[in-house]
């Protein structure tokens, strides 16, 4: 099985202009996601794009595997971060996303701080942030296991091993794809 890591877009009724969503989601191909990512986001009513894709193999360092369902946690955690900042002169918020390992949410957030994203997307009175919610500035950071469905995360693991892999790039899709064209 494999993780895979996807941005979704669509224009839900009500909405005037296309929205966006990150799904993960564990299967042994993109194919097989498409009635849990049509799930996700009901009120698309399955008008949904993937504006890009990719199978997580590595992530930060480690090899990213998926595993049978184990009782024993792992130390290190696979986690999404969704960073927002602002450009002078631009009117809109820019974000970049990050796959980061770590112990706790407060090492992810201390890193986070640490990117040339939060450090170069922000000026007085439109910083570059986190997340209210963790008493920072950072837009989202989720653990990756807290945000499978449920179905996935009763049934398998995320297993991560420190890696010394040359290539550790990850199979990537970019582009417009309708949801009912994937293959």
């Amino acid at each position: 099985m494999k993780l895979f890591y996807i941005i979704l877009g669509a224009t839900p009724k009500g909405r005037n202009i296309e929205q966006h969503d990150v799904f993960f989601g564990i299967a042994e191909n993109l194919k097989d996601l498409v009635p849990d990512m049509k799930d996700f986001w009901k009120e698309a009513e399955g008008k949904i794009h993937l504006d890009c894709h990719q199978e997580v193999k590595f992530a930060d360092g480690y090899e990213v595997k998926i595993v049978e369902k184990t009782d024993q946690p792992s130390e290190k955690q696979l986690y999404f971060l969704n960073l927002g900042g602002y450009k002078k002169g631009f009117f809109e918020e820019f974000h970049e996303q990050h796959l980061m390992v770590g112990t706790s949410m407060g090492e992810i957030i201390k890193r986070a701080k640490a990117t040339e994203f939060y450090a170069t997307m922000g000026f007085e009175g439109a910083v570059s942030h986190v997340d209210d919610k963790h008493g920072v500035d950072i837009d989202d950071i989720f653990n990756v296991n807290d945000i499978l469905p449920e179905k996935m995360k009763e049934k398998y693991s995320i297993i991560l091993t420190k890696s010394d892999a040359e290539d550790q790039k990850n199979p990537m899709g970019l582009g417009y794809l309708k949801i009912d064209k994937i293959q």
